[in-house]
Order: C-alpha cells, then sequence, then structure tokens
C-alpha cells in the first residue's frame, strides 16, 4: 500500500519509478480494512482519494465502546472538514488494487511482478554494509530469470515480514497478541458507520463494516501462540469464551460466522526501529514501524510518512547524488515522529488498558478510560482525535 502509494506520487511528478509487486493478484487479508480520517486526508493530498471509490467503501464516523451492558459512543471531531473527510473501511484487495491501478496510469511508471531477493551496490554486486545502494536484484515472474534494477533511490517497503528490514535498520519487534477473523454477513451495526469496540475478558474485540453487507470481527486472542486449528479448542473459545460477551444484536451472526464461516488468523506485531541511514535506501510502512492494530492506525502512518517523504523529496530535481538525496531526507525519520509516535502510543497504551488481566487496579483503569470517553464531548475529541491521525 505505501509502495504504490508512494511510486504514483513520484510518477505524477515526472520520475521515471519501477514499482515491483511480489504478488500482482488482490490481496486478501483481514487487516487493513481501516483508514483513519487522518489517513484519508493523507489519501488526498497525495491525490489518491478517489482509490476509496468503486470498491463499496463505508464511511467511519466514530466508535462505540461497550462494556458490561453499558455503551460509550464517541465520534471523530470533523465539523468543519468537509463532507468527503470521515474514516473509510472496505476490503484492504480491493483497495491496493485501486492504488496499484493508479500507479500504472503514469507514463513514466513501470509495474512488474517479482521477488526481490537482495539489494545490490554501484556495479551491480550484492550491496554490503557501507556501500551505496543503487537497486535491487529480482526474480521476474513473467519469465523466471533474475534480473537486475538499477535506481539512485530504492524505496523498502516490504511489509510486516520485511527480508530487508534487518539491513537498513535495527528493530525490536513484540508479538502481544493474535486476530481470529471473522466475516459476518447481512447483518446490522448497533450503530452504522460507526466501529465497534467490545471490551471483553481478557481482551477486545472488534465489529466494522467493510462492505455494504459485510461486517468484520476480530477477536484480539493474547499472547504469543494459538491454540492448534484442528484441535477444536479456537472454536470452543469463540463460541464458550467469546459468544456471550457479544451484543445481543450481533451474537448470533457471531456464532454462525464461527461455526460456517472461515476462520482465519494473523499474528499482531509491534515494532519500533532505528534507521542505519544507508545511502540510496529508505525504509517505509510496515517494514519499518508497526503498533498493535486495534485502533486501526496502521495505515495512516503508512500514508503520512509516504506523503511526509514526497514532500521532502519534492525540491530535488533528481536523485542522481547520493549525497544530497540523503541530506534532503536525513531528517525523515525525525520528522515523522509527531504523528507516528502519537499514534503508536496511544494504540499500544489502549490495548493495555482495554485487556483484562484479573487485577482490581486494572480493572478500575478500564473502567475509568471507558467512563471518560463516555462523557463525550471535549473529553473524547482530543484522545479520539490524535488517534485518527492528528488531523
Amino acid at each position: 500500500m505505501a509502495g504504490a502509494s508512494f511510486a504514483y506520487e513520484q510518477g505524477q511528478q515526472g520520475r521515471r519509478v519501477l514499482l515491483l509487486e511480489r504478488d500482482l493478484s488482490q490481496p486478501d487479508r483481514i487487516v487493513g480494512e481501516l483508514l483513519q480520517p487522518g489517513g484519508y486526508m493523507a489519501l488526498k493530498s497525495l491525490g489518491l482519494e478517489h482509490c476509496v471509490d468503486d470498491i463499496d467503501s463505508q464511511k467511519v464516523y466514530g466508535y462505540c465502546m461497550f462494556k458490561n451492558g453499558e455503551e460509550a459512543k464517541v465520534g471523530y471531531p470533523l465539523q468543519g472538514m468537509g463532507d468527503d473527510v470521515a474514516g473509510r473501511s472496505f476490503h484492504h484487495g480491493r483497495f491496493v488494487q485501486r492504488l496499484r491501478q493508479a500507479a500504472a496510469c503514469c507514463s513514466s511508471l513501470t509495474v512488474r511482478q517479482g521477488i526481490v531477493k537482495r539489494l545490490v551496490n554501484d556495479r551491480g554486486e550484492d550491496w554490503e554494509e557501507g556501500q551505496v545502494v543503487t537497486g535491487v536484484k529480482y526474480k521476474s515472474a513473467s519469465d523466471g530469470k533474475d534480473r537486475t534494477a538499477l535506481a539512485h533511490l530504492t524505496i523498502v517497503c516490504d511489509g510486516m515480514y520485511s527480508s530487508f528490514r534487518s539491513k537498513l535498520g535495527k528493530g525490536d519487534i513484540k508479538h502481544p497478541s493474535y486476530f481470529v477473523g471473522l466475516l459476518l454477513k447481512d447483518v446490522k451495526l448497533p450503530h452504522p458507520n460507526y466501529g465497534h469496540v467490545v471490551l471483553a475478558s481478557p481482551s477486545p474485540v472488534l465489529f466494522y463494516p467493510i462492505s455494504s453487507n459485510e461486517v468484520r470481527c476480530l477477536v484480539d486472542y493474547p499472547g504469543e501462540k494459538l491454540p492448534p486449528m484442528t484441535s477444536g479448542a479456537l472454536h470452543e473459545y469463540l463460541v464458550e469464551k467469546i459468544a456471550p460477551q457479544v451484543p445481543d444484536i450481533l451474537r448470533d451472526a457471531f456464532c454462525k460466522a464461527v461455526n460456517e464461516g472461515r476462520i482465519r488468523t494473523m499474528q499482531n506485531k509491534q515494532l519500533t526501529s532505528t534507521p542505519l541511514h544507508q545511502p540510496g535506501a529508505l525504509l517505509l510502512g510496515d517494514s519499518f514501524n508497526m503498533r498493535h492494530p486495534l485502533t486501526g492506525g496502521g495505515m495512516t502512518v503508512a500514508l503520512s510518512d509516504t506523503l511526509l517523504l514526497c514532500k521532502m523529496l519534492q525540491p530535488l530535481s533528481n536523485f542522481n547524488s547520493s549525497v544530497e538525496t540523503c541530506d534532503a531526507t536525513s531528517a525523515f525519520y525525525v520528522k515523522r515522529k509527531p504523528l507516528s509516535a502519537t499514534v503508536n502510543t496511544l494504540a499500544n497504551a489502549l490495548y493495555m488498558v482495554f485487556c483484562s488481566t484479573g487485577s482490581t487496579a486494572q480493572e478500575e483503569m478500564r473502567q475509568a478510560c471507558f467512563d471518560y470517553l463516555k462523557l463525550g464531548g471535549v473529553y473524547s475529541a482530543g484522545p479520539v482525535s490524535l488517534l485518527s491521525g492528528g488531523y
């Protein structure tokens, strides 16, 4: 998502760009389905707001939290922002395909499918630390041959399972939990066009629309291990432990999805990185930075980072000088922090607060947070605005 967005903007500037994708077929994931208002505004600044059109995306205006039969509804403070400004939820793959299509329409941009194997130096040989990165070697999907693509600037954005993260940065990865994903069909949410957060025990359950007739449910399962799918333990956990805590209006659809649907899982990751500032290359997106996905901040941070990097590169007529390019982008990882650190900190902190550990102090904190946000108005506007991308 970050790569296609960055490639599009550079193509719009008339720069020659090669966009390498591991797989050009439509992705099918259970995360990356909620774009916060701040992320939409970054998308709009990149000229890509049309990519949320014609994919049955849904506007999202805030959250409703549920706890022990009580509700706390908080909206994004969007007054005066324009009718189009809101969160957006959608099928992740449809959105990615729209971004790729937009990039492919740029005359100076080439899209190819291939697996990038390694970075290369100015001699086209395998890159080593201390050398200037001048491109990549990749295996072409069209003929299976290994090819070399040379470039003055290489943007590495190969996602949460990045193969190149360790070469361009030092990262600390944590695995706090898993998301267990379900798809509920033809069900009405208690509050249309809102995300729903159930403060269940032991950890939150999310519901949000991803099309006009589909609702995504994500059950957080804390810890670094899931029970084997074949054991039936996960099915039992969802039906016996989680279902009774789901709001009445959604419980039947939840149980039906568990019993008849496709249960999917994905490990959640938190990543903080220290960049190594290798000349000729930069890390972007989830390959560089991740936070707990409870609040759906990933795409917002990635698009905001993309927009910032594009602005920093815009004054350069070309990237021929690795020194000038490195100077122009040296402050990128500092300038991104006001937004990214805010979204990251709130996401990780809220996850810890919203989990139920069984201790009295933890439950009091969870109840206090719920009660505070339930006050609405100025009490919820600040935190929710920060959480949604600081627009």
